[in-house]
């Protein structure tokens, strides 16, 4: 055999050379798979071998303060899709079609579509849950899900707010209570191949779902029905473009009850109620019926800004009264005008000027002079002190999203005309809350209080998993300003202009207020904000209510808009929270009322409940508010059968529609 040439050699050494690069470069890409890549690749095996099905945690309940349910979460069922494990998928689709009542197209579209998994139907009920469960269809899967309902429809919506279809909060206490609402949803998982056909022998695992805890608010569902359908009625009656109320407990800050009409279902979010609108709403571009929702949502008591008018001379007057630059007995003179800086600045009764009169008839006339005088003996930097006092320059932090805040004049460009029109409440911009939570610091003996909507969490079973205590924010006033104050808000409903909101047997207080409205950065000739706000009883405050009337038609005055639904508001809420009656002599004869034991009549008629609770001297409300004449069963009431209260009172029906 003869050597190797020295050519063959050559060629062996660089055949032996390229089998040696080719095996390192193939271990290097081993190495590299396994070690820099493994751990991605695992996790994309694991996906593609994995099939998983979300289950939807229990969204958590709100409750008024006394345990209602004004927000639940009703079990429905959610159909759900593997492609590729659906064989024969035209039968498939028409079954699914004929029980769930979809498109069969649609159906068979929706699932011969290139995913690993696809939604075909959600919030079905349970005979359709049934239904498909009994057909055994191949590559179908049926999970328990939940939808959002609201058991009493358009009831208080601008607080509770609504969802998405995706149980995701959107405005309301849903949206800023969202993380502690939802939950965490749970998982069915799976394994398959990459086809997405299951495994014979593959892993298959269940998590179930963590549930959302339970939201209890400060709102109190009956003092929220007293007031709503007061304003209901004042919408009605003064012709309105929106009428809207707060009621607040201000020892501690809780909103007791807050509505806007008109408003809407959470329920059906999108929808109008208003029938013209609703029709309209159909023919809406999408740019358009954005702009409406985001109307109909939007909670103008925390979100916008108004000229308060008159009620905000009661910040003016405590002010005064604080520094001590005027007292109750001070005395004042009112051609019907004020000339500040070379202007004539008028009074609202200008034509017949008040003339003399002491501080506290000056309050009563609501008269504009006095309260520019007053403002001109403090100055600018008291004032402006005393506006950041009551927290005009800050928001109030309420636990509700959105926010908004007020626009004030700087203090070094407002000059004496500036400081003179804010005095009356008149070139300053504020929301109402900020304006009740200011007011409630008079009623608590000047403590300022943070208002709140929600105060505790709770878990399935009951327990408080937090507790929101009352905030403390600053002392504004003395005890001793503040009670004079209230006295002179007393005169005002007693011997003013709030005498519309007087109750027999309860010390009232109130101020109210007429301002014009601003719309497109002008004052809006015609249009103007009405407004009431009253503290009941003066003696030992239990509540403050504010309501603002937007675009009354007719007569603007607050004193004849909305003092009388302030009146009927605080009124149904004091009897409610049995705050007793002290009638004067003149009054017991007249209003002074028997005690009656309250009939039982749930699982009647409404018509047959209401004649038996005329029989009892008792008047009564429906919940809801809007039911038709005679028709619907009363599910339950309030107070309960047997409770003891005065003749007049209000029961309130909770009825079911017999159409239901």
């Amino acid at each position: 055999m003869s050597n190797p040439s020295i050519i063959n050699k050559k060629r062996l050494i660089v055949a032996l050379f390229c089998i040696c690069l080719v095996f390192f470069g193939l271990i290097f890409r081993l190495g590299w798979i396994q070690v820099v890549n493994g751990e991605r690749l695992r996790m994309l095996a694991v996906q593609q071998q994995t099939r998983d099905v979300p289950i939807t945690a229990r969204r958590g309940t709100i409750y008024d303060r006394n345990g209602k349910e004004l927000a639940v979460s009703v079990t429905t069922f959610t159909v759900w899709g593997t492609p590729s494990e659906i064989s024969s998928k035209e039968v498939v689709a028409k079954s699914l079609a004929e029980i769930l009542e979809l498109d069969e197209e649609d159906v068979l579209s929706n699932i011969s579509q290139k995913k690993g998994l696809v939604k075909i139907a959600k919030w079905i009920d349970k005979e359709k849950a049934n239904a498909i469960t009994k057909e055994k269809l191949k590559g179908i899967q049926v999970a328990q899900d939940y939808k959002r309902f609201y058991p009493y429809g358009n009831f208080a919506p601008h607080i509770l707010g609504h969802t998405t279809d995706d149980n995701r909060g959107l405005v309301g206490v849903e949206l800023k209570y969202d993380k502690v609402l939802s939950g965490l949803p749970g998982r069915w998982i799976k394994n398959t191949d990459a086809a997405g056909r299951q495994l014979a022998y593959g892993i298959e695992k269940y998590y179930e779902p963590v549930n959302g805890l339970n939201v209890i608010l400060t709102i109190d569902e009956v003092i929220q029905h007293f007031t709503e359908k007061a304003v209901e009625s004042a919408l009605i009656k003064t012709g309105s473009q929106r009428v809207m109320a707060i009621v607040m407990a201000p020892k501690t800050g809780d909103i007791l009850a807050m509505t806007v009409k008109p408003d809407y279902d959470p329920n059906t979010p999108r929808i109008p109620l208003d029938e013209e609108e609703k029709e309209r709403y159909e023919t809406m571009e999408q740019s358009e019926r954005s702009k409406l929702w985001n109307k109909m949502w939007r909670n103008p008591m925390i979100s916008d800004t108004y000229e308060p008018g008159s009620t905000f001379k009661l910040i003016t007057s405590a002010a005064g009264l604080e520094e001590g630059v005027v007292e109750p007995n001070s005395p004042f003179y009112s051609p019907g005008y004020s000339i500040v800086a070379g202007q004539k600045i008028k009074c609202w009764r200008h034509y017949r000027p008040h003339g003399n009169q002491t501080f506290t008839e000056g309050v009563q006339n609501s008269c504009n002079p006095v309260f520019i005088e007053v403002a001109q003996r403090l100055g600018p930097e008291k004032f402006y002190k005393y506006l950041d006092a009551f927290g005009f320059k800050d928001k109030t932090e309420i636990d509700l999203p959105g926010e908004g805040g007020s626009i004030i004049q700087n203090i070094n460009s407002a000059g004496p005309v500036g400081l003179a029109t804010m005095s009356f409440g008149h070139g300053i911009s504020i929301t109402p809350m900020q304006l009740i939570t200011a007011l409630s610091s008079v009623a608590n003996d000047g403590k300022l209080m943070q208002p709140r909507v929600v105060k505790e969490l709770t878990d399935d079973s009951g327990n408080v998993i937090h507790r929101y205590e009352p905030k403390f924010v600053r002392q504004v006033l003395s005890e001793k300003t503040a009670k004079e104050l209230r006295l002179i808000m007393e005169s005002v409903v007693t011997d003013g202009s709030g005498k519309k909101a007087y109750i027999p047997g309860f010390r009232m207080g109130g101020k109210t207020g007429t301002a014009d409205k601003i719309v497109d950065g002008r004052y809006a000739k015609g249009k103007v904000y009405s407004s009431f706000v009253a503290v009941a009883p003066v003696n030992d405050p239990e509540i403050v209510v504010l309501l603002i009337c937007d675009e009354p038609q007719g007569t603007h005055f607050g004193s004849l808009t909305a003092a009388p639904a302030v009146q009927e508001i605080a009124r149904d809420t004091l009897r409610y929270l049995e705050v007793e009656p002290q009638y004067n002599e003149e009054e017991k004869e007249k209003f002074e009322k028997e005690d009656v034991a309250i009939p039982e009549v749930r699982s009647l008629k409404l018509s047959e409940a209401a004649k038996i609770l005329s029989e009892y001297k008792l008047e009564y409300n429906t919940e809801p508010i809007k039911v038709k004449d005679g028709n619907g069963i009363v599910m339950d009431q309030f107070p309960k059968p047997g409770s003891k209260v005065k003749q007049d009172s209000i029961v309130i029906l909770y009825v079911k529609e017999e159409s239901e």
